[in-house]
């Protein structure tokens, strides 16, 4: 089972662009996202130095043009990807990549909430000295109590050894001098303290704008950075993008899923590195890709090759798809189960997994044509559990 992955802002280096401009298909496509972001992104992914590509109001819109682009090189026709994606996931800012991959959203939409987004957190960060720190090792718990006693925020929580605290430049110093045991700190390359609560007029700004953009259920299974979730309502999607501009990033609870699902392979897409790294430390035996030059983009074929398989998502129109969100034993809601139609919203039941039980919400309503699973059924992420038909107007 293949995921395609999406990196966050600090994969980007100067010059990293520079392999694929060389192809003109790719410039092309990539100089009409940087039109559509109104910055000139070729200059900045070939030749602007890396205190330039730091800015994230540069460094957001940048990343998102070259996944976009570079998933079109190697899926030229994008509907074949989908016969062989069982999930896709972004880190941070990478989950609109992942989600305009998934065709939640268009490239030109995702490029638009990308150049709000990057604006609004560099405007935020700005209001007070912010940044973020590394956390490499050390004892989990002992290291969570150390930065909440600091009031600082675990921004990005990356599987085991790698927590991201974020926090007033204070904070930061504060931890500096007092680290937690057998924990090596390494200050970030950002320019603020992101996915905290300095952060929320982003979210404010972001939010008003995500109003008017258009959604699609997506195509495969989203793994989603809140809860590691699988989620399948477009409008979602986009609302838990839009709120985790101000709320931790849970990569290892994204990792989990990706476990609970089966994942064999793991693909990310440029600038790649950082997500593999972090897979291979905490996923033993999954194989990994990371696509970085256009020269390997035969080599990155047959990974897929290998890998894939169909999300069970597209075997069936999505827009009546009521699927799993997590791993987990199923029960149906006594309401649902005798239905004949169904209101938007209606509970139909919820899975019980290992951390939680969790609602299941039928996000459209319509007419129940099947359900596809029984009561007490063990569901993996992503599974569709209920088939239903729009009502008619």
């Amino acid at each position: 089972m293949l995921v395609i992955v999406a990196p966050g802002q600090g994969a980007q280096s100067p010059g990293f662009l520079a392999p694929w401009i060389e192809d003109p298909v790719f410039r092309a496509r990539f100089e009409w996202l940087s039109t559509v972001a109104g910055l000139d992104l070729v200059r900045h992914g070939t030749l602007s130095d890396a205190e330039t590509i730091r800015d994230t109001q540069i460094a957001q819109p940048l990343l998102v043009a070259t996944g976009l682009v570079a998933a079109l090189e190697l899926f030229p026709h994008p509907s074949d990807a989908f016969r062989r994606i069982g999930a896709v996931a972004g880190h941070s800012v990478g989950e609109l990549t992942a989600a305009a991959g998934a065709r939640v959203m268009t490239a030109e939409q995702a490029m638009v909430l990308v150049r709000e987004r990057g604006r609004a957190m560099a405007d935020a960060a700005a209001v007070r000295p912010t940044g973020m720190t590394a956390v490499l090792g050390g004892d989990r718990e002992e290291v969570l109590a150390t930065l909440q006693s600091l009031g600082l925020t675990a921004a990005n929580d990356n599987g085991p050894g790698q927590i991201v605290a974020a926090g007033t430049t204070e904070q930061l110093a504060a931890l500096a001098q007092a680290p937690p045991a057998k924990a090596r700190l390494m200050p970030l390359s950002v320019a603020g303290a992101f996915h905290t609560s300095h952060m929320a007029p982003a979210v404010s700004h972001l939010a008003g704008l995500a109003r008017s953009v258009s959604t699609h259920d997506p195509r495969t299974r989203v793994i989603s950075n809140r809860d590691g979730n699988v989620v399948h309502d477009g409008r979602e999607v986009l609302a838990r993008i839009v709120g985790q501009i101000a709320h931790p990033v849970r990569w290892d609870l994204c990792l989990d899923t990706m476990t609970d699902l089966g994942v064999t392979g793991i693909l990310e897409m440029p600038p790649a590195g950082t997500l593999t790294g972090i897979a291979k430390r905490a996923l033993k035996g999954v194989e990994t890709f990371a696509l970085k030059t256009p020269e390997q983009l035969d080599e990155a074929r047959a990974f897929v090759e290998r890998h894939g398989e169909p999300s069970p998502i597209d075997l069936s129109p999505t827009w009546r798809m009521v699927v799993a969100p997590v791993k987990g034993t199923f029960h149906r809601s006594r309401e649902a189960a005798g239905a004949v139609a169904l209101a938007a919203g209606s509970i139909i039941g919820d899975v019980a997994s290992l951390r939680d039980r969790l609602p299941v919400a039928a996000a459209h309503g319509g007419q129940v044509v099947e359900w596809l699973v029984e009561d007490g059924d063990l569901v993996s992420p992503g599974q569709p559990l209920l088939r239903l038909h729009p009502e008619s107007p």
